[in-house]
């Protein structure tokens, strides 16, 4: 069956291939989940849920190999403070839940900012809504489907 975020590319005629992996609660990190894709983790991007102080819930795609820089994100969302939301309020928010959140198809559509380290990839993987299954598919179509915007918002661990 397919996904919302898989049926999203599919109606925007945007090639992606789906790679199903075998879940564990305790391997959901995106270093996990490369390995089990066979995907660097560089390439491997793990979205994240947030709140600006002026624009309200926000999304970022970075690299599975960092972490989301909040004071870059703030800077590139336009915001004085950003926090990650609770791993508690995710699934209201988005109708995913932790280790299966994904970029397109959340239940409402909040603002997508793409780590810019995304370019430089031919392929990326992404959740395809669900644990255990990835989108891989080329880094500018993932911008196009999303509406996001390129910013630096990685630093490494």
């Amino acid at each position: 069956m397919k996904t919302i975020a898989a049926r999203m590319l599919d109606q925007l005629k945007i090639g992606y291939e789906l790679c199903a992996y075998e879940v564990s609660e305790d391997e959901l990190d995106a270093i996990s989940i490369a390995r089990k894709v066979k995907m660097p983790p560089e390439a491997t991007f793990k979205t994240l849920v947030a709140r600006g102080d002026k624009t309200g819930v926000i999304m970022a795609c970075v690299p599975g190999d960092a972490e989301l820089d909040l004071k870059k994100f703030a800077a590139a969302t336009g915001n004085k403070k950003v926090e990650l939301a609770a791993v508690k309020e995710i699934q209201s928010l988005t109708g995913y839940i932790r280790g299966g959140v994904s970029p397109l198809g959340s239940k409402k559509k909040y603002p997508l900012f793409l780590d810019r380290s995304a370019i430089n990839h031919e392929h990326i993987s992404v959740s395809a809504g669900q644990r255990g299954l990835q989108m891989i598919l080329a880094p500018h179509d993932l911008q196009r489907a999303a509406n996001a915007t390129l910013a630096d918002l990685a630093k490494t661990i």
